[in-house]
């Protein structure tokens, strides 16, 4: 297993790709702290079906934007598990408008919560890392943040900043034995999509450009974020891998 002993935080675990990533994470042999902020009982499940597979796991509430309270996940981890190994920031969220018509609102919640919760989270285990000499940090991005998206502006500006700052913390974090990397994906088959009243025409206007001609699912994403977190990905740092189907081709 790749990730034998190792202890995980997985932001945004209760479902769709962060749920993804603790179970694959998990059985790789990880323990997995995973937060959520609504999903309660989906949450306590995959807790229960990684306690399953003989890890240890817990979930904790918590608004990512608000960095008190990363600052308690990261303690109550440490707690339960002794130490920080890996840290995926996944959770996120968008709140589409053209440029014209949104609020100052929805620009701020979905920095807020896409950015800013990125920091909070990395801000609270680097100094872990740094003293360690070891650590692993996957940040979940988006290829639209690499192209643009309409109607997208306030998601798109985050999910680029996310890659801006994961190379930014890779220069800075490298001489202490830490990797930063990034995830890209194109369109993931996600309960968030499977539940939007957009879903057929989001999905027809994917089609036309994933040169696989399938939506990607959570667990293809999840095996590669598992190997960033991994020691056979010690020597890349401040890479952006897509994992998209050929969607940004």
């Amino acid at each position: 297993m790749l990730l034998e002993g190792k202890n995980a935080i997985v932001t945004g675990g209760s479902q769709g790709i962060g749920a993804a990533c603790a179970l694959e994470l998990a059985a790789e042999g990880a323990n997995i702290c995973l937060t959520y902020r609504r999903h309660e009982e989906e949450a306590q499940s995959h807790v229960q079906r990684i306690s399953s597979m003989g890890r240890k796991a817990i979930a904790v509430k918590c608004d990512i934007s608000v960095f008190v309270e990363a600052e308690q996940v990261v303690k109550q981890t440490v707690d339960a598990f002794g130490c920080v190994d890996i840290l995926v920031n996944n959770a996120g969220m968008n709140w589409d408008a053209v440029s014209w018509k949104m609020t100052e609102e929805q620009w701020d919640r979905v920095l807020e919560v896409n950015l800013k919760g990125y920091f909070n989270f990395t801000r609270n285990v680097a100094p872990l890392f740094k003293e360690r000499q070891y650590g692993k940090i996957v940040n979940i991005t988006s290829i639209n943040g690499m192209r643009g998206k309409f109607g997208q502006s306030n998601y798109c500006a985050s999910k680029a900043g996310i890659i801006g700052y994961t190379k930014a913390v890779a220069r800075e974090l490298g001489a202490f034995n830490v990797n930063v990397n990034a995830v890209a994906p194109g369109l993931i088959e996600t309960p968030m999509l499977r539940e939007s009243p957009s879903r057929d025409k989001i999905v027809d206007m994917a089609m036309g450009e994933i040169v696989m001609k399938r939506l990607g699912q959570p667990e293809e994403l999840a095996y590669v974020v598992a190997f960033l977190a991994s020691d056979k990905a010690r020597h890349i740092t401040g890479e952006v891998i897509r994992v998209d189907g050929g969607q940004y081709i």
